[in-house]
């Protein structure tokens, strides 16, 4: 399975138990996101310590084995799908993401319900993921 992951999953990855987290981690699971991504994760540092009521010694070592698990790409790998992708995409924010996916011919896996408001990248939610990851185990 290959996937474009957002944000908002990667921030589950943080907490303790997560099914996201052991889906991120397997072999078999193909997840990219944009490089800034991983730059949004250490801007909201503090507030996952907190949410995911984890140390700073622990968020570093997650954040690591977050880096392992997707394959962060660099803007210039997909800024050629920009423009389509701010023509359909119901939230500027995730322009990055949807340009990605085109890019990429993949799905998005996003639990943001907008997303879904569009009719060129497939959104799969991350009950949709562990269905589809369950049934290939």
């Amino acid at each position: 399975m290959e996937l474009v992951v957002d944000t908002n999953v990667m921030f589950s990855f943080f907490w303790k138990g997560s099914m996201v987290k052991k889906l991120l981690m397997d072999q078999d699971v193909l997840l990219f996101a944009p490089e800034f991504a991983l730059e949004e994760i250490n801007k909201y540092e503090k507030e996952i310590i907190r949410k995911a009521k984890i140390t700073k010694k622990e968020f570093n070592f997650l954040r690591e084995e977050l880096a392992i698990a997707i394959e962060f790409i660099p803007l210039k790998d997909y800024n050629n799908y920009l423009k389509k992708s701010l023509d359909f995409s119901p939230d500027e924010n995730d322009v990055d993401f949807f340009a990605l996916a085109l890019k990429l011919k993949i799905p998005l896996w996003s639990n943001d319900k907008l997303l879904k408001k569009q009719n060129v990248v497939r959104v799969l939610e991350t009950k949709d993921v562990l269905k589809i990851w369950l049934m290939e185990k």
